[in-house]
């Protein structure tokens, strides 16, 4: 009677143990099995055009090493890193060319997109070469395509990368306002045309959040980070209108994408 409670004491025992280290494989397991990997999407606010340091290999993309992406990356160490964003791309290009990268063991990704789907390179021609009304009309459609068909255009891509990566931790990067308002320029465009051209920036970032948010994705904002460097400022982090660069107009300087966008995105991708 004794031995046979004995053995009975010693195969629990032994049951337990086995459970234990069967856990603590699953669990090594689970582990070893979280999505890393780092895939950077979207537009030239993402790939760093008006920062420098473009990495030769990249094109026309303008992928800059002085980007929040390729900043994230080095500070962070993903297990891997896929930098897709590319100067000049609309909704329909990051679905037919950027997402390739994305799969079931992508742990993090970001993405600035929309600006572009907007006219947002003709808005600002516009304004700086025509009149004040014309600029403001300018203005008015694109804000018109803001609230009527950029949702849907969004809802497409956010949809695609939920559905590529399923796990990922994805970050929605908006768009800083460009002209701090009775600043320090003294000529170009008018406060009025300053002043249309930043509310059609907070309608395009709060839209976008908007859909952000309905997809389950982080929004940054990153107005709040770059206020008091907005051009007019005196300090500002974003490239004016440069004749002999015209890319690069109005978009950030590689100190706009290490304080204004770097640190946006690090908190919100935790």
């Amino acid at each position: 009677m004794r031995l046979s409670r004995f053995t009975a004491y010693m195969s629990s025992l032994l049951l337990a143990a086995t459970a234990s280290i069967a856990g603590a494989g699953l669990a090594n397991a689970a582990e070893q099995a979280a999505p890393t990997g780092y895939v950077a999407l979207g537009d030239s606010y993402s790939s760093g055009v008006g920062s420098g340091s473009y990495d030769s290999a990249s094109g026309d993309c303008k992928r800059s090493s002085k980007a929040y992406p390729a900043l994230w990356a080095a500070a962070h160490s993903p297990s891997s890193f896929s930098f897709t964003a590319c100067s000049g791309a609309v909704t329909g290009d990051v679905l037919a060319k950027q997402l390739a990268p994305l799969s079931a063991s992508t742990g993090t990704v970001s993405i600035s997109i929309g600006g572009n789907d907007a006219g947002f390179a003709d808005v600002m021609t516009t304004c700086v070469l025509q009149s004040t009304d014309t600029c403001v009309a300018r203005v008015n459609t694109a804000r018109s395509y803001v609230n009527s068909t950029l949702p849907a255009a969004l809802d497409k891509v956010y949809d695609a990368i939920r559905a590529k990566a399923p796990q990922a931790r994805v970050v929605v990067l908006g768009y800083p306002r460009f002209y701090q308002l009775n600043g320090t320029c003294v000529a170009g465009l008018s406060e009025t045309e300053r002043s249309a051209i930043n509310g059609a920036s907070d309608l395009l970032n709060s839209v976008t959040a908007k859909r952000a948010a309905d997809h389950g994705f982080a929004f940054g904002d990153v107005r709040t980070s770059f206020a008091g460097h907005e051009i007019c400022s005196g300090a500002s982090w974003l490239h004016s209108l440069d004749l002999l660069n015209i890319g690069e107009s109005y978009h950030p300087k590689a100190a706009g994408q290490s304080g204004g966008y770097l640190p946006v995105f690090t908190a919100a991708a935790r």
